[in-house]
């Protein structure tokens, strides 16, 4: 009963509010963008130059010159704009980005990061994820709970190198939403036919449930 890679992108699309500039990273938080509102105004960012993404294209309306920071054919929205890298992540480490989500291999309870290596892996670049972490001022995290041997990703302490450190506030996974705080994951919502002993299961860190944690609407 673990949420699709859509039902997550859907869930975070409800936290971005009106007039927010936003960053979305490569992965799951690409499809956020499928998700917003259409009655909430935002601009999204995209670390190589443009300001205004709109929903991925229909086969209709692909064009090969218009991709975002993951390579991905996207669109744009009336009043976007082109520019630099260079004006891009001014963009970001001026802090002028309200809310960022991120894909990683690991969260901790201190709101650390890993998310741009696997020592010993072939690494094609860092990206823009450690500007993000350093100059947005609302951080997400959307990713699966567990690896595929079913070993927590939400973890006391990180494993693998930082890409920033207590910067997280929020995260989304496959069976849960979690607040980071005060040294502890919050459990905020869990997903729909997922009790919070299976989460506990799932849970390296430390996980402080309230008394009724609601399932997740969609």
């Amino acid at each position: 009963m673990s949420l699709s890679r859509e039902q997550i992108a859907l869930r975070i699309a409800r936290e971005i509010k009106d007039g927010y500039y936003v960053n979305l990273g490569i992965g799951i938080p690409t499809l956020v963008a499928n998700y917003i509102p259409k009655n909430v105004a935002v601009m999204l960012q995209s670390e190589n130059g443009l300001l205004g993404i709109g929903p991925f294209p229909t086969e209709a309306e692909i064009d090969p010159d218009l991709i975002n920071a993951g390579k991905q054919t996207v669109t744009s929205i009336t009043g976007a704009a082109y520019f630099s890298s260079a004006d891009s992540f001014a963009m970001i480490r001026g802090g002028h980005i309200n809310f960022t989500v991120l894909g990683a291999f690991e969260v901790d309870q201190q709101g650390n990061i890993a998310s741009w290596m696997i020592p010993g892996k072939l690494v094609k670049g860092m990206g823009g994820a450690m500007d993000l972490v350093a100059g947005a001022s609302n951080i997400m995290v959307a990713m699966q709970h567990a690896n595929k041997d079913g070993e927590s990703k939400i973890l006391r302490q990180c494993t693998l190198p930082l890409t920033g450190v207590s910067c997280i506030h929020h995260v989304v996974t496959d069976l849960a939403f979690m607040d980071i705080r005060d040294g502890a994951f919050h459990l905020k919502e869990r997903a729909p036919g997922v009790s919070v002993d299976y989460i506990r299961s799932r849970t390296d860190g430390t996980l402080i449930v309230p008394d009724t944690v609601p399932e997740m609407i969609f």
